[in-house]
């Protein structure tokens, strides 16, 4: 009967069928051209515009390497160390960097383009072509999860069968209607995929990484991202036999991911984390098993081939995660292995399960406690463990100072993600009703992405394949039921599997009462749904449905035309290469700055091949990729005390900064013009050297006292007296000159944005002596420097940095790291310590005098009485009583020397510093208080004196 209906309904619109999946082929097509060739075009922007340059600092690195990997070949590139940077302590590169990119570059140039586009255009190229095909996996993701095969369970549904110990069978996780167009493509699936295409080809949050120029890791790992995840979705498709073939794939885009970009270990994570809530869910398998496992065992097998990664898959905490579910999946296959050989009951199953697993964790146990004290287990990373921690900062000042390592905001979301801020939560809460063991991945993926971005602004990126992908699924849906609706195919009876229909046939009573769970928990609902779906049938139904599916469509429009005008603007900004700028004369005409490439080609032309750039680690890139001249930092940062000596030559006194600069460089390359110059940077800097050299900012450990004392600019005594702001503001602010007899101006940029400074008097035996004495080991080929003995002195002053998350060395910092977080949490308590401090040296330097102790200020008894009858909770308040709790007896001391008056603020409560001392039980503070005339029987608004706290 089913077979005739289906037959005279074929026979009967045949035609029209027919011609409606032209239509669609037509208009997917059509969509798929405009969506790949914006993905291409938009990030083509910067090229036009500024011609094929490298942008930003990163990639100038990217570039060099590159460089001397098609120079040199991969045999000397592994074995290369540069002394070039990190002077005098050079850098093993071959080991340290996640070489992906630079290997595609140079395949393309020798294989694919040879002389028809040189190796800088290819570089230049390369984030616009993975930015395409990024946007076609992207699709790819949306389409597998969103096949009828993927999404035919519920999660609510499929927890309940967890819960009650049963596998969700597959034709329950498997759609029962479903529209199949012309070529067997399946509708809804097919608009998803395209519509996350769409989404991925313009997103701001991708396109900041991706813009031609760009040329930088992550411009290819979202690619390369985005194929691991596909290929591991694409191995868990219900129904097939061999799909599980499909991991070992995974396993081998993961591999180019590891080689791309540090970033593998959120790969590597993800997939283990869905891995493991596959079997939360019960949804273990051997499908699952083998997938699982052909992926993490050549995945890790060739990851650990490459130098920068090595054996941390198994060593480092971080990535230690996917491994145990690698082992728990073992040990899971065996127990199913023995429950089905054995026939076990379910509860006999559990008790082996435990048992073995009971083992297990034993082993391990013994193994951990034999192999921790040996140092085996590498130290979670400062940039991971600020994902971690309740604040934003991770105790490190490095890491802290690199403003894409803050947290993001509201504002950061709708600038990157735009109108996928409310479209994505949309296909999110779809998902929870089309659930599968591949679309359950994208359950994983978004919960970790959000998360993960919100704790650093930076991992936004992170979000933009997800966050299209469900913005896809969201748009897909609705557009695919609206065309669905306007055609009529709503209203056309639906076709039931004749396979389906035959097995519930022949099911009996006992079967029907172990019928799936995800049947009977969402009965109510498939009842509601039942309803709605005969009121639809009728005629107001087919009004109300083609109305909303009008509007729905228009909407969607109209959100769609504002997201791309929005995505094509500010990808102009995002094309900016910050090596060159665009700037506006008063006449209103638009020029481009170029004082940065000038102040480099100078260096290059001008100065010896040996010459040695002291310079802010920022721009240490540029200058040996453009200037090819050595250089004392960059912005690998991998030696936090070297760096710290760079902030201490810069922020510290020019006699100190001078008597650094003169055993390491020949020069000093300043960044100024306001904005994000050097002068703006340099409290970070003061703060990275005072967490290795204590003495740089004494008693003050986030260096509050380096910075501006106002808006206007004015510097603070210690910043003024600084070698960074003497030569920052050389000749340009009244009574600043750089020493004559140290310095000599070299090099003023066009619009002086950069100065090169020479130094006078350097110390040609420190460079001899670094040439002369590095070490090499047995190979030959790794010879770091070290510091020549001028540096002595200094040097014997550092004190190691430890990090908070290193718990193999043996020694800690906790009285500096309770201070430091005081100070962040605190900070208006750190700025108060600062401005007290550096008023009291500027009050000395106006001095005519040698500095002597200052007469104490005093106030009336009028004044007194004033105050301490005001009762208000103030700025002065909270910070009085952070004072006195913290038992802060110097700051308190040097505060009521200025301002007497402090000592009788009083809050809302009617309490003062008076009552707070005694409720601390801080009896310095108490005399403190007393020896300047504040009484301590007086009532609060309680009725209670100082003295009645203390009985408490």
């Amino acid at each position: 009967m089913a077979e005739t209906k289906k037959s005279a309904a074929t026979s009967s619109g045949a035609a029209s069928d027919y011609l409606v999946d032209l239509v669609w082929v037509g208009a997917v097509a059509y969509a798929l051209f405009l969506f790949l060739s914006n993905a291409y075009i938009i990030r083509l922007q910067a090229i036009e515009e500024f011609g094929p340059v490298i942008h930003e600092f990163d990639p100038y690195f990217n570039w060099r390497a590159t460089q001397y990997l098609y120079e040199n070949g991969y045999k000397k590139f592994f074995t290369w160390f540069d002394h070039k940077v990190w002077y005098p302590l050079g850098r093993p590169v071959g080991t340290t960097i996640y070489p992906g990119m630079q290997f595609t570059a140079v395949f393309l140039k020798k294989y694919v383009f040879g002389e028809r586009m040189s190796l800088n255009d290819i570089c230049c190229y390369i984030p616009a072509w993975f930015g395409v095909m990024a946007t076609i996996l992207v699709g790819c993701i949306a389409y597998e999860t969103s096949l009828s095969v993927n999404s035919g369970g519920t999660l609510v549904g499929v927890a309940v069968d967890a819960l009650k110990g049963q596998f969700t069978k597959s034709k329950d996780m498997t759609a029962k209607t479903v529209t199949k167009r012309i070529f067997g493509l399946e509708t809804p699936a097919v608009e998803c995929a395209i519509f996350a295409m769409g989404f991925m080809a313009v997103v701001p949050a991708h396109l900041m990484r991706s813009v031609g120029g760009g040329y930088d890791n992550e411009s290819v790992a979202v690619t390369a991202m985005s194929l691991t995840f596909y290929l591991w979705l694409r191995s868990l498709r219900n129904g097939e036999q061999y799909n599980y073939l499909f991991g070992s794939l995974a396993g081998l885009a993961y591999f180019y991911m590891a080689a791309a970009w540090g970033g593998y270990i959120f790969v590597l994570n993800m997939v283990g984390a869905h891995a493991a809530f596959l079997v939360l869910m019960g949804r273990f398998s051997k499908n699952v098993y083998l997938s699982y496992t052909l992926f993490y065992v050549v995945g890790t097998l060739l990851a650990i081939q490459i130098p920068v990664v090595g054996w941390s898959p198994l060593k480092s905490l971080e990535q230690l995660g996917a491994c145990a579910v690698f082992f728990g999946y073992q040990l899971l296959y065996y127990c199913e292995v023995m429950r089905k050989k054995n026939k076990w009951s379910r509860r006999e199953a559990w008790k082996f399960r435990i048992k073995v697993f009971g083992v297990a964790a034993v082993l391990g146990a013994m193994f951990i406690l034999a192999v921790t004290p040996k140092g085996y287990f590498g130290p979670i990373s400062s940039r991971v463990r600020g994902l971690f921690v309740p604040h934003t900062k991770t105790g490190n000042p490095l890491v802290d100072s690199v403003a894409e390592h803050q947290a993001a905001s509201q504002q950061a979301y709708w600038q990157y993600m735009h109108m996928l801020c409310f479209m994505a939560p949309i296909g999110f809460f779809m998902l929870l009703f089309r659930f599968g063991d591949s679309s359950c991945f994208l359950f994983v993926y978004a919960v970790a992405a959000y998360f993960f971005s919100h704790k650093m602004v930076r991992l936004i990126l992170l979000a933009a394949p997800i966050s299209s992908a469900l913005g896809g699924i969201a748009v897909g849906r609705i557009v695919s039921w609206s065309i669905s609706v306007l055609l009529g195919e709503q209203d056309q009876p639906v076709v039931k599997d004749d396979a389906n229909d035959e097995a519930k046939s022949k099911s009996d009573g006992k079967k029907k009462k172990k019928s799936s769970s995800s049947k009977e928990g969402m009965s109510g609902f498939k009842a509601i749904r039942d309803g709605f779906a005969e009121a639809s049938k009728s005629n107001e139904g087919k009004i109300v449905k083609t109305i909303a599916a009008l509007v729905m469509c228009g909407s969607l429009y109209m959100q769609a035309y504002t997201f791309s005008e929005y995505a094509w603007r500010i990808s102009s900004s995002l094309s900016n290469p910050s090596i060159i700028l665009k700037g506006r004369t008063r006449e209103g005409q638009i020029i481009k700055v170029d004082d940065y490439r000038e102040a480099y080609w100078w260096l290059r032309d001008n100065t010896p091949e040996d010459a040695r750039i002291m310079a802010w680690w920022d721009y240490g890139y540029q200058i040996t990729g453009i200037s090819n001249r050595t250089t004392i930092a960059d912005g690998n940062t991998w030696n936090h005390e070297h760096i710290a000596l760079l902030g201490k030559a810069l922020t510290g006194s020019v006699e100190e900064g001078y008597q650094i600069a003169r055993h390491l460089a020949d020069y000093v390359l300043i960044w100024g013009g306001g904005g994000g110059d050097d002068l703006a940077k340099s409290p970070h800097l003061a703060r990275i050297a005072n967490s290795v050299y204590r003495d740089h900012c004494p008693g003050d450990v986030t260096c509050r006292a380096f910075g501006f004392l106002d808006r206007q600019g004015t510097p603070s005594p210690m910043m003024e007296r600084s070698f960074l702001y003497n030569l920052h503001s050389h000749k340009l602010k009244p009574g600043v000159e750089a020493d004559p007899t140290k310095f000599q101006e070299v090099h003023r940029t066009k619009y002086g944005k950069v100065r090169i400074f020479k130094i006078i008097g350097v110390s040609r035996k420190s460079k001899s002596w670094v040439e002369e004495n590095r070490s090499c080991d047995a190979g030959g080929w790794f010879c770091p420097g070290k510091y020549p003995p001028g540096l002595k002195e200094i040097l014997d002053k550092k004190k190691d940095f430890a990090q908070l998350e290193d718990f193999n060395r043996g020694t800690k910092d906790d009285e500096y790291q309770k201070e430091y977080f005081e100070n962040l949490n605190n900070p208006e308590l750190a700025r108060k310590r600062a401005e007290m401090k550096a008023r009291d040296e500027l009050r000395q330097r106006e001095e005519k005098e040698p500095p002597k102790p200052t007469e104490k200020k005093t106030i009336s008894d009028e004044e007194k009485i004033e105050i301490y009858s005001t009762w208000e909770d103030t700025a002065d308040t909270t910070l009085m009583w952070q004072m006195v709790t913290t038992n802060a007896v110097d700051d308190l001391e040097r505060w009521l020397d200025q301002d007497p008056g402090a000592a009788w603020l009083r809050s809302a409560d009617g309490r003062g510093p008076m009552w707070w001392a005694f409720e601390s039980k801080n009896q310095d503070i108490v005399a403190l208080l007393m020896k300047a005339g504040v009484p301590h029987t007086d009532k609060d608004k309680s009725g209670l004196a100082p003295v009645d706290l203390l009985k408490e």
